[in-house]
């Protein structure tokens, strides 16, 4: 498997929100979630037309699902893809993405402005 994203490969991702420079990102949460998708196809996890695929499926069953499609949740839709690959070919279980998001959510909540969040493993679990 060649572990090059092309320029083709960008342009063939569903509706991939880019300027002249390449992907743009409201968020850092939207340019990590990129970022590991890339990484994965690197490392041979699934080729880009798998990646291509799945997205596209994804943004397809959200717009049936009533979302009205104005751009803001793409990336909404890129982590769901994401995360229906990465179960799939059990790089990860759908139990350990969601204990890692709560942990996630958990550090966020309890940051002060302007702060970092700090990451505790099993932070968002009960008694923790």
């Amino acid at each position: 498997m060649n572990d090059q994203i092309k320029g083709s490969d960008l342009k063939r991702t569903p509706n991939l929100p880019h300027d002249a420079g390449g992907p743009v990102f409201n968020a850092p949460w939207e340019a990590k979630a990129f970022a590991m998708t890339v990484d994965l196809h690197k490392r041979g996890v699934f080729d880009w037309s798998e990646w291509c695929d799945t997205l596209a499926d994804e943004i397809k069953s959200a717009q049936a699902a009533g979302d009205p499609d104005l751009g803001d949740t793409y990336y909404k839709h890129w982590l769901k893809a994401l995360e229906t690959l990465i179960t799939a070919k059990n790089v990860s279980t759908a139990e350990r993405l969601l204990a890692a998001k709560e942990d996630w959510r958990a550090a966020d909540q309890h940051r002060g402005l302007g702060e970092a969040p700090v990451f505790v493993k099993g932070a968002a679990q009960p008694g923790a």
